[in-house]
């Protein structure tokens, strides 16, 4: 654990044991961490001494059971920490979507055909068609904040003219998967607040970049999945205290009645919560401070600079690269180290093949941000997609460029 200073690059690297893999004789490269970073051993071996010692399931009056609820109380906090609120808050689910689903249809019970909610062009769909399947099932009307197809941002006045007095609810993403744009969400929510409208924020890419503060955003509702920020495949669902207490959750009548489980479905992943708490932990761990929360929040300053560096070197040299088209805003933009971009001739499945070949791992195709890739015209050939984590090097961006370059040039 770092004591005095931010731990390095390499120091990190080591606590990672994928980052040992070697594909047709070259070390790989993750740059595939939008959709699910790696994971470091302290949070592996959370989840199995979970399943090796404490195996049970809740609130019986044995110890492995008082345990279980330990840790998962536990884990409650850490979460609660990483997102600045309190464990009464913080519900798990499988991933988001699922629990995007589950609120959606809690929610719905008390929407009435003509409400409307408003999604935008630039989200995940997971935050889109999880409220479009109200239309269905409640008859409301979804409005659309489109995507300045330009600059890769929303069209901000047009949410000010969406928003009416039948506005039920505002689903906004705060960072784009795709191309990596960061929206203003604090201000969607006041205007949402000040309209008497529900806010809910899909944080699912903007968490591993940027620490999140519910309380300053002002949201209602705010998830995330821990697989995107070195943690298990699990979601997490903030919810305000009050209004998890009274929504009409589709719940067992025995199950419990209180936040944040009321929140919750069945019989949880236990091990996945413990290793959502674990990964939080081992943010922490990478810097100093007098509590978790001030620990956290001086990693990611310190990693953030180190990715932006990361970010700028890898813009520029694909922008040099012939026929390499880049998407989104440039480096000195409000964003996140995600970098999505198109070889002419080639789609984006090819380009990732070949990458792949040289021990570089990149994601292809729409990242279920479908809408993001039909505004660019791009539903054949898709994006090609490289995030920036926090075990990235310099050598890496360079072998990332150079692939990219082969490509473009066809040379294997």
């Amino acid at each position: 654990m770092a004591k005095d200073k931010t731990v390095s690059t390499q120091e990190i690297r080591a606590q990672f044991p994928a980052l040992e893999r070697v594909y047709n004789g070259f070390p790989v490269a993750y740059f595939d961490g939008p959709g699910g970073t790696q994971v470091p051993r302290s949070v592996v071996d959370a989840m199995t001494a979970y399943l090796f010692n404490h195996n049970a399931n809740t609130h019986w009056a044995y110890p492995t059971s008082r345990e279980t609820d330990e840790i998962l109380d536990y884990s409650r906090a850490a979460l609660a920490d990483f997102l600045n609120a309190s464990p009464a808050e913080i519900a798990f689910g499988q991933n988001m979507t699922s629990l995007t689903f589950h609120l959606g249809r809690a929610l719905g019970r008390n929407f009435a055909a003509g409400d409307e909610i408003i999604v935008t062009e630039l989200d995940h769909h997971a935050n889109v068609d999880t409220w479009r399947s109200l239309e269905k099932e409640r008859g409301v009307l979804v409005r659309v904040v489109p995507m300045d197809i330009e600059t890769g941002t929303l069209e901000f006045a047009e949410l000010e003219n969406l928003l009416n007095a039948k506005t039920k609810l505002l689903a906004i993403g705060a960072a784009s998967n795709a191309i990596g744009t960061i929206s203003d969400v604090k201000k969607a929510c006041q205007l949402a607040k000040e309209n008497g409208t529900l806010s809910f924020v899909d944080a699912v890419h903007y968490a591993a970049h940027n620490l999140i503060d519910v309380a300053d955003l002002g949201c209602d509702f705010l998830a995330c999945s821990a697989y995107k920020f070195y943690g298990p495949h699990i979601g997490v669902l903030y919810g305000r205290k009050e209004l998890l207490e009274k929504i009409d959750f589709p719940k067992l009548r025995p199950a419990p009645d209180y936040a944040p489980e009321r929140a919750e479905t069945g019989t949880q992943s236990h091990e996945s919560i413990a290793g959502a708490g674990a990964c939080v932990d081992f943010l922490a761990s990478l810097a100093a401070g007098d509590t978790r929360r001030e620990r956290l929040k001086n990693t990611f300053a310190e990693i953030h600079t180190r990715k932006k560096e990361l970010f700028k070197t890898l813009w520029n040299g694909l922008s040099e690269i012939n026929g390499v088209r880049l998407y989104g805003q440039n480096p000195e933009a409000n964003r996140t180290p995600t970098i999505a971009f198109t070889v002419k001739g080639l789609n984006s499945q090819s380009v990732s093949e070949k990458l792949a070949e040289r021990g570089i791992f990149t994601s292809h195709g729409d990242f279920y941000a479908m809408t993001v890739v039909e505004r660019f015209g791009l539903q054949t050939e898709g994006l090609v997609r490289a995030g920036i984590a926090c075990y990235t090097t310099d050598a890496e961006i360079e072998r990332l460029i150079e692939g990219v370059s082969r490509a473009s040039r066809s040379e294997p």
